[in-house]
């Protein structure tokens, strides 16, 4: 593209305007003000780690926080010394940008700031990188030839940059997949961390520490609020956003992918029938499925349906989960499958906010604690499912099984009630398949009770779902922080 002098003079100057700090020293107030993700601490050392040579590829869904954590490292780097004006930020959604090379809008950056200091690296960012195409052959040249700076990208379409950076990006490129706020990080955001304390439990022979709280009624109420509407921080901070969650949520998240990233990516034609498809996924979240009833409830093909399902889930929009059998091995040829929502509050958007009474909750519930779960990328999670007797099936809800050996290793039974904490033998599946596969413990989730049963298949240890979610998410970001070598 032929850039004009004037249209030269104008890119300079939007640059100048977004980027502040090489006047002032600072980001932009509101973006300063806002609370850091826990996922920052993470993400953070991965930026500055300048001894491994590799652009930073952050993505993730729609409106989980990317841009406010690439001004949140702005903020950083110029709190630990680094010149205000080596580090350049760019918004490729800019229709000033559009068409435009990356290097031309980098050398451009360069003409643009004065007195930066050009034997230091610098920090350039760009956000909203999937707007530009063929985007990674741009940031793979720069990587390559830059050598001593440092190229972040970020970008909404989560299906795409995945896909794009996989294929392009191999030795170049670190994916850094920001999700949606788990329940951990909700409670730290909203200042409540605080109501959190440690319990000593007895688990496997062994005494180890898990999360308590004083109150659990009023913990209960946050984690009810984090069904409805923690997903997204914006949402979670906003009460104007909270009383109509579909304006946002639908109009910004669902419909964006659905009408306009998936389509996009995958030519999909018929965007109706996508829709159509994901509503009754989410409606019945949680639930068994299969490719003939989905067909019925929604009217499309089969085969249709099992590529939908796909870019659904590289849209980090659902999971589906396989089963295993009461022996935990798994099926030759499956037929069904649960799907879940990644974030509970998609549902809110579509239906109606929950109350803790509705028959729903239990499915959200699970959605809710899976949604914990899905966000560690080597889990093995699946639940398990098998005929009991001649007119049941036996069914538990999450079963861990051993990467290397495939064996049970846990299984959890989630309920949103306390009947079975005083009535354990009626779990009659969770003791079946303990039996079956030698587990002497088992988790049980409840609404309000805690502690430990005997029963006839072994131990069960009672944790209510607010605090096993609680437990979950925080350990699984804990687990992040390993993976990337960051303690």
């Amino acid at each position: 593209m032929i850039l004009t002098d004037l249209l030269r003079k104008q890119i300079k100057n939007k640059l100048q305007m977004d980027n502040p700090w090489w006047q002032t020293g600072k980001i932009f107030e509101d973006f300063s003000s806002m609370s850091r993700r826990l996922y920052f601490k993470v993400f953070y050392p991965l930026v500055t780690d300048l001894s491994i040579r590799r652009t930073i590829i952050l993505m993730g869904p729609r409106r989980v926080g990317k841009s406010v954590m690439l001004y949140h490292t702005i903020e950083q780097l110029i709190k630990d010394g680094v010149n205000p004006k080596n580090i350049i930020y760019a918004s490729i959604d800019t229709p000033l940008y559009s068409g435009i090379a990356l290097e031309d809008l980098f050398s451009l950056a360069l003409e643009s700031v004065e007195d930066c200091n050009a034997s230091e690296p610098y920090y350039i960012f760009f956000d909203e990188i999937q707007y530009l195409k063929d985007w990674e052959q741009h940031l793979k040249h720069l990587t390559d030839t830059y050598r001593s700076c440092r190229f972040v990208a970020s970008g909404s379409a989560a299906a795409a940059l995945k896909k794009k950076s996989d294929e392009s990006g191999a030795g170049r490129f670190t994916d850094f997949m920001l999700p949606p706020l788990t329940f951990a990080e909700f409670v730290n955001l909203k200042g409540h961390q605080s109501l959190v304390k440690s319990r000593l439990i007895h688990w496997e022979g062994h005494e180890t520490k898990i999360s308590n709280v004083e109150n659990l009624e009023d913990f209960n109420k946050l984690f009810l609020e984090y069904i409805n509407y923690g997903g997204y921080p914006e949402v979670a901070f906003s009460k104007t956003i909270q009383a109509n969650p579909g304006q946002f949520i639908r109009h910004d998240i669902i419909d964006k992918v659905l009408l306009r990233d998936l389509p996009s990516l995958y030519g999909i034609h018929d965007v109706q029938e996508l829709n159509t498809l994901f509503t009754v996924i989410a409606y019945r979240s949680g639930e068994e499925f299969s490719l003939e009833n989905l067909s019925k409830e929604s009217g499309v093909k089969k085969d249709t349906i099992k590529k939908y399902i796909e870019y659904l889930e590289a849209a980090f929009l659902i999971r589906v989960v396989h089963k295993v059998n009461e022996n935990a091995r798994h099926f030759q040829r499956t037929t069904s499958f649960k799907i879940y929502l990644t974030n509970p509050s998609l549902r809110c958007a579509l239906f109606q906010p929950l109350q803790p009474e509705d028959a729903e909750m239990g499915n959200m519930v699970e959605t809710t604690i899976f949604a914990q779960w899905i966000q560690r990328p080597a889990s093995q999670v699946y639940y398990a499912n098998w005929k009991l007797g001649r007119n049941n099936n036996g069914e538990v809800d999450l079963v861990g099984l051993n990467v290397v050996t495939q064996k049970p290793l846990w299984a959890v039974e989630i309920k949103w009630t306390d009947r079975f904490y005083e009535r354990p033998e009626e779990l009659e599946s969770l003791k079946a398949f303990m039996s079956n596969n030698h587990l002497n413990m088992a988790l049980v989730t409840s609404k309000t009770k805690f502690g430990n049963k005997i029963f006839s298949a072994g131990n069960l240890l009672f944790v209510p779902s607010s605090l096993y979610a609680y437990e979950v998410g925080r350990n699984t970001f804990d687990q992040r922080k390993t993976d990337f070598g960051i303690w």
